[in-house]
Parts: structure tokens; C-alpha cells; sequence
């Protein structure tokens, strides 16, 4: 959803910084999406390997992928930015 509404931004102005923008923050949500689920995965899968460190994995894949996500945001911000 967040991808169609920045191409239609890009759509709607013209030149390259428009599409610039629309690519780069494409390309930043997919690589967020694929970096937060291999963290999933690699919790999941040491979770089933030591289930008494449950807590401590838990806790530590939720703040990975906080950060994670605020680079994201920073980079589909920064992205915003480039549209005059």
C-alpha cells in the first residue's frame, strides 16, 4: 500500500527526482520487510534450539527490528525530501 501511494507521487510530478524517490523508498520498505523477517526467523528457530532462552531472544529480535524499522523511516523520510 505504502509503495503504490509513493508511485503515484512520483507519477504525478515529473523528472527524475520523482522517480528517484518513489525507487529508493521501494527498495527501502522491501529490504526493511526481508530484514525483520530473517530476524523472525533466526528467533524462531533459536527459541526452538534453547527454549529457556526464550525472554532474552524475544527481547533482543524486538529491538533489532525497532531499529530496523527506524532506519527505514529515516530513509523513506529522506527519500520524501527530494520531491520539489
Amino acid at each position: 500500500m505504502l509503495l503504490s501511494i509513493l508511485l503515484q507521487v512520483a507519477a504525478a510530478g515529473s523528472g527524475l527526482a520523482q522517480l528517484g524517490v518513489g525507487l529508493g523508498a521501494g527498495i527501502t520498505v522491501v529490504g526493511a520487510s526481508l530484514g525483520i523477517g530473517k530476524i523472525g526467523q533466526a528467533a524462531l528457530e533459536g527459541i526452538a534450539r534453547q527454549p529457556e532462552a526464550a525472554n532474552d531472544i524475544r527481547t533482543s529480535m524486538i529491538i533489532v527490528a525497532a531499529l530496523i524499522e527506524g532506519v527505514a523511516l529515516f530513509s523513506v523520510v529522506a527519500c520524501g525530501f527530494l520531491i520539489k
